[in-house]
């Protein structure tokens, strides 16, 4: 009889405690990394021009608002835990949603929260008081820096907050992102109210940038990476209040606020910097607070990187835990990847495994960074086939009293044909790593059959 019990109480559901205000918070905390301090620099440096910049920019925001919208349908219709993975499991069955939660599982969170963390100590190892992170810590039997230590405790450390539960991790999410966002405001003010700064910077040409066709899909792609993480509150949709509501809300409100803060960032760095001086900069958001203020201002930017990679590192460990927790429910995974803390009521095996295997990659520091550029292949190639369900679901639930995305079909096709460009330009400058890529997702087959015979898979 207790071992019937502790099953029930290891796969019971996780409750529902997100308002519209996390929520919101989820999807602007998540998207907001480090990247709107850094890739001003890439765009610069591809298209050579700020008018090609801001095109780039929009282009990204309208096809990532595409995309939004197409989830905004489809997570009111099925509001439960793992998001895509539940979309493409109730349109096109279980081997391509295990392969899609294998994917996430194996390559896309591990290497995603790797990444961020290992950004976090680089970030921190800019003040004088943290230059140790950059020294090697010991050798067993290869050498680990302490910046690898750090990312790794950082890893557990957030991991922790969010085996304690979704009502603490959602509160951190919310607090952290309204500190963010006033600290980037602030940076901004900062550029347009100083006397240091031009308008005519904006007329400015990098003659030195990659240029054409190529070089703007390179800005786009930049775009669409600062842009990414969106799609991450859908995968704790299960755990949001009043879905049909809060869940439209966050997706699209967050995405413009998130929207509203790159461009106005990027257009404060350029009143300061010239083009050839924003192309020169990898860390442009340094440069032009550095010319304004000196080393003061090299440290509220790295401040307010530090922060940004925080928040985001929150919602990324939330959101990807969810998705083997949904599929272990399922009878595609791992049982055990099912249970729920009977205290806290977070998928508590999951995160603790997702923690591991991010461990395993920082540790081989130097093969992480190609497993998340994997990673990136692998999101657009399921943000396209996710997008396409909505076709299944317009004609199977077309009365469905749920939100319905503006401009159907022309919005979500529009989306998946953006999608499909990517992907063809990432195969062609990139054929190895997409090949890589390819195989990575193929290779969770392998498995695949182990859970296909489980006599215990529900519905």
């Amino acid at each position: 009889m207790s071992s019937e019990v502790s099953a029930v109480e290891r796969t019971r559901e996780l409750p529902r405690v997100l308002g519209t205000s996390h929520a919101t918070a989820i999807v602007v905390g998540t998207i907001i990394g480090s990247g709107i301090f850094l890739v001003p620099y890439e765009m610069m440096r591809a298209t050579g021009s700020s008018e090609l910049v801001y095109l780039a920019w929009i282009a990204g925001g309208l096809l990532s608002l595409f995309g939004a919208m197409t989830y905004a349908e489809l997570s009111t219709l099925l509001p439960y835990a793992g998001g895509e993975y539940v979309y493409i499991r109730g349109a096109y069955g279980d081997m391509p949603a295990y392969l899609y939660m294998w994917t996430w599982f194996s390559v896309a969170k591990p290497a995603s929260i790797a990444s961020s963390t290992a950004g976090l100590a680089l970030v921190l190892a800019i003040f004088p008081g943290l230059a140790w992170l950059d020294k090697t810590a010991f050798h067993m039997p290869f050498a680990v820096l302490w910046s690898q230590i750090f990312a790794i405790a950082a890893t557990w450390l957030i991991t922790g907050l969010n085996y304690l539960g979704m009502r603490k991790a959602g509160s951190f999410q919310l607090v952290f992102t309204w500190l963010k966002g006033l600290l980037i405001v602030a940076i901004a003010g900062i550029c347009f109210t100083s006397g240091a700064g031009h308008w005519h910077n904006f007329a400015t040409n990098f003659m030195g940038a990659h240029g054409g066709f190529g070089g703007f899909m390179i800005a786009v792609i930049a775009a669409l990476w600062a842009y990414d993480g969106w799609n991450d509150l859908t995968m704790v949709a299960g755990e949001v209040k009043n879905p049909q509501r809060s869940l439209p809300i966050a997706l699209l409100a967050g995405l413009g606020i998130v929207g509203v803060l790159y461009m106005a960032t990027n257009a404060a760095i350029q009143y300061i910097l010239p083009a050839a001086g924003i192309a020169s900069s990898p860390r442009p958001a340094v440069a032009a607070l550095g010319a304004i203020i000196g080393p003061w201002g090299a440290e509220l930017v790295s401040v307010a990187m530090a922060v940004s990679i925080v928040v985001s590192l929150n919602g990324t460990i939330m959101s990807g835990a969810r998705i083997p927790y949904a599929a272990a429910r399922d009878g595609l995974f791992f049982r055990r990847m099912a249970d729920v803390h009977p205290r806290f009521s977070s998928p508590s095996t999951s995160l603790l495994v997702q923690a591991l295997l991010t461990t395993v990659l920082l540790l081989a520091v130097g093969r992480f960074q190609q497993l998340f550029e994997l990673a990136i292949f692998a999101e657009w190639l399921f943000y396209m086939i996710t997008a396409t369900t909505i076709f299944h679901y317009r004609r199977r639930d077309k009365d469905a009293q749920v939100y319905h995305v503006w401009g159907y079909p022309v919005i979500p096709a529009l989306f998946i044909l953006a999608a499909a460009v990517l992907l063809i330009y990432s195969y062609a400058e990139n054929l190895r790593n997409s090949l890589i890529g390819t195989a990575l997702i193929l290779g969770g087959l392998v498995l695949y059959p182990l859970f296909r015979r489980n006599p215990e898979r529900h519905a």
